[in-house]
């Protein structure tokens, strides 16, 4: 089931998003950012701002009432944004991403967007080919990953984002 999150989920999102990307629980699963880069991938203060951000809004994918899944969307004007896009690692290649993707699109179209819009780290190939088998496309160049904040991850090496864009019905 997905249903939008709340601020009482920060906590379980908080550790649903680092065991997906960040150490040693991330490699369980296919999209560990672990020899990309150190530290956190976000943190509950992160995640509690996302819900008093604007035009913000996390959805979340509940098994058993607990969340394995979750993606956060951000509305600018007639596009969204998706980030924060996780599913735990041991629940992967099961089809969740995919439904998480789809509930994103469908709440795009609920707010009248033509499109949706994300940033993914450039040697993701594996990643960046899922979104494209899903309808994305890379549009613009690379751009440097720039970290104003140490709970975002420490870049074991220089990194740089693409962005991949898909248009909506």
């Amino acid at each position: 089931m997905i249903v939008k999150a709340t601020l009482a989920d920060v906590p379980a999102l908080n550790k649903l998003v680092n065991s997906a990307y960040r150490g040693d629980s991330s490699r369980k699963g296919w999209t560990t950012e672990a020899d990309l880069l150190d530290g956190t991938r976000t943190d509950e203060k992160a995640i509690e701002e996302f819900f008093a951000e604007s035009g913000s809004t996390i959805l979340k994918f509940l098994h058993q009432e607990n969340i394995i899944g979750c993606v956060r969307l951000v509305k600018h004007g007639s596009q969204l944004y998706l980030g924060m896009f996780a599913v735990d690692p041991t629940m992967q290649n099961k089809g969740i991403g995919k439904q998480l993707l789809v509930a994103a699109e469908e709440e795009a179209r609920k707010q009248h967007c033509k499109s949706i819009d994300m940033t993914v780290i450039s040697v993701r190939t594996e990643l960046i080919n899922w979104y494209k088998r899903n309808g994305y496309s890379q549009v613009g160049g690379i751009k440097p990953m720039v970290f104003d904040n140490p709970s975002g991850g420490i870049p074991k090496k220089d990194l740089f984002f693409i962005t991949l864009e898909k248009f909506l019905d």
